[in-house]
C-alpha cells in the first residue's frame, strides 16, 4: 500500500510542474486574446447589432481589426503628411498635464524596444541597500562627475524588473555577478528561484 502511495504522490507532483507552466501559460495567452479582443469586439458588436438588427459576435474580430488598426497606423507615420500629423498629435498630448508623464514614458518604453537591444550592459552585484548586502543589478552607463569616474547601476524589484532603483556607484564597489545579463533577468523575474 505505501508503494502506491509513493507511486502516486511522485507522480502527481511530477505531473504538477508540468502541468502548472502550460495552465498558467493558456490562462496568460486566453487573458491577452479576451483583452485584446474585447478592447473593440465590444464596439463591433453593438454595430453589427445595430446593423443587423440581430446579435452578433465573432471571437477574434476585434483582435483582427486592432491589427488593421496598428497597420494603417504604420502606414501614416511612414508618409510626410501622415508623420506631421502624428507630430502634431505628439505636441498636444505632451501638454496635457496627467495625459503627458504616461504617454511619454510609454514612448520611451517603446523605444527602446524599437531599437532592439537592451541598455543593460552587464549583470552585476553591489551593496545595497546597506553594507554587506548584496543585490543583483544591471549596469546601465558608465559617467564621470567631478572626475570621479561611476558607474550606473539600475537595481531592480522582484519578480518586476520594470520597477526598480538607479544608483550611482564608483566602479570598485561594483562587483562581478558571474552571470550574463539574460540569466540576471531570469533570476530576477523568478524571485531568485532560478539561480544560474
Amino acid at each position: 500500500m505505501k508503494l502506491i502511495v509513493d507511486h502516486l504522490k511522485e507522480k502527481f507532483i511530477t505531473g504538477l510542474f508540468v502541468v502548472i507552466p502550460v495552465g498558467i501559460t493558456i490562462f496568460i495567452l486566453t487573458f491577452l486574446f479576451s483583452f485584446a479582443d474585447g478592447i473593440l469586439g465590444s464596439y463591433l458588436d453593438s454595430l453589427f447589432s445595430l446593423i443587423s438588427h440581430h446579435e452578433l459576435h465573432i471571437p477574434g474580430l476585434g483582435m483582427i481589426t486592432g491589427a488593421v488598426v496598428i497597420y494603417l497606423a504604420g502606414i501614416l507615420a511612414t508618409n510626410v503628411l501622415g508623420n506631421q500629423f502624428l507630430n502634431l498629435g505628439d505636441e498636444l498630448l505632451s501638454r496635457i498635464p496627467l495625459v503627458k508623464s504616461i504617454y511619454l514614458s510609454s514612448k520611451q518604453l517603446i523605444q527602446v524596444f524599437k531599437e532592439g537591444k537592451t541598455s543593460y550592459r552587464r549583470a552585476v552585484f553591489v551593496e545595497w541597500p546597506r553594507p554587506g548586502v548584496r543585490a543583483i543589478g544591471f549596469v546601465t552607463a558608465e559617467i564621470e562627475r567631478d572626475g570621479l569616474p561611476l558607474v550606473v547601476v539600475y537595481v531592480p524589484t522582484m519578480p518586476n524588473p520594470t520597477s526598480g532603483f538607479a544608483l550611482f556607484f564608483k566602479e570598485d564597489e561594483v562587483f562581478d555577478s558571474g552571470m550574463t545579463v539574460e540569466e540576471a533577468v531570469k533570476f530576477v523575474v523568478s524571485g531568485g528561484m532560478v539561480v544560474m
